[in-house]
């Protein structure tokens, strides 16, 4: 009696342990297929915001150069992931970030109002680039009251806080090219 006891509680023990296998097995399985899924959301999420960020910036830089001389606009730049340049020398804001997402045709530009989007193969992952270029109508200065022929580029990093964008309308002109003074704050 006491040996059939034994044996049919080590029986209830290996049920429970191949039970307990196979749900962790079902669940890597799961995690395996929809964390990239997952991850590939979550990139185009970031993409469809930065469209919407540079959508507000070349709204703010219509305003603020409608408003005149010593116009200045603000614009909230949260970035989770990628990066945003603010390429003096092109008078252009780049966004990049590296993807398994296909954002577009790879090689392909495609274009939403001003803004440019182009997503190059580069083996298992994407890099997705959008540009908003202002090379034919204003001349970009980053930090421009610090160093008035200043045409560096800055690089705004993913952070868990977001960036003040502050675009002012200086009234003076390189050429024909309005400058526009670009800043974080």
């Amino acid at each position: 009696m006491k040996k059939k006891g034994r044996s049919k509680l080590g029986q209830i023990w290996i049920e429970t342990v191949i039970y307990t296998l196979i749900a962790m097995i079902m669940i890597g399985a799961v995690l395996a297929w929809g964390k990239p899924k997952i991850e590939e959301l979550q990139d185009k999420s970031i993409i469809e915001q930065t469209l919407g960020i540079f959508e507000d910036i070349d709204s703010q830089i219509s305003s603020v150069v409608d408003g005149g001389a010593g116009n200045k606009r603000v614009v909230e730049i949260g970035l989770k992931k990628g990066s945003i340049k603010i390429v003096g020398e092109d008078d252009t804001f780049l966004f990049e970030i590296k993807t398994k997402y296909t954002y577009s045709e790879p090689g392909q530009d495609i274009y939403i109002g001003n803004i440019k989007a182009n997503t190059i193969k580069k083996g298992e992952y994407n890099e997705v680039n959008i540009s908003l270029s202002y090379d034919e109508k204003y001349d970009l200065r980053y930090n421009y009251n610090l160093n008035p022929e200043n045409e560096e580029s800055k690089t705004i990093t993913a952070s868990s806080t977001p960036y003040n964008l502050i675009i002012t309308n200086t009234g003076l002109k390189d050429g024909d090219h309005l400058i526009l003074n670009v800043e974080l704050n």
